[in-house]
């Protein structure tokens, strides 16, 4: 099931329990989506251990290439310097790269497990029958900034599941 299926399952489930306060199935539905966006979060936690295990074997090639640049350059090997060169700079390149990709994966990540704790409270207040009248609570009003913001992250966030689901199809053969 991808992330629009949950949201789209989500959107539903919300505007029930508005309209008429939290059931059983609505509640059911919720820790559903919850355990689907646990998965997500625990792939996202995979491709960025991922990626700095990535990071530190480039930074181990990095360090490697520098140091027969030096060795050359010592032996006055102007070839072999200028070739390591050459390679230290792709591999520094690389190096750039990927703590970048390792910055916005965390932020993903911390964006990802806050949704999740949203959810998850909203999960325990529908599953307890919260709030007046049986009615879950709106969630508290936004400023116009902050909704932008949330939208966007969000968008990220589905975005990127949507990429894990496409990559774990391809693995499984489904696609």
């Amino acid at each position: 099931m991808g992330i629009d299926d949950f949201k789209a399952r989500l959107d539903r489930l919300f505007a029930e329990a508005g309209a008429a306060g939290p059931s059983r199935q609505e509640a059911q539905g919720l820790h559903d989506a919850l355990l689907g966006l646990k998965v997500g979060l625990q792939d996202l936690h995979d491709s960025l251990a991922r990626t700095e295990r990535e990071l530190t074997q480039e930074q181990e090639q990095l360090t490697t290439v520098e140091r027969r640049r030096e060795l050359a350059d010592g032996i006055q090997d102007t070839e072999t310097a200028s070739i390591a060169r050459e390679f230290a700079d792709r591999h520094r390149r690389r190096v750039e790269l990927l703590e970048r990709k390792v910055a916005v994966q965390k932020d993903e990540v911390a964006l990802a497990e806050q949704e999740y704790e949203g959810l998850s409270a909203h999960y325990k207040s529908a599953k307890q029958g919260a709030g007046p009248n049986g009615a879950v609570p709106p969630p508290p009003p936004a400023e116009d900034g902050d909704l932008l913001k949330i939208r966007l992250d969000r968008h990220a966030i589905e975005a990127a599941a949507q990429a894990q689901l496409e990559l774990l199809k391809k693995k499984m053969g489904k696609s």
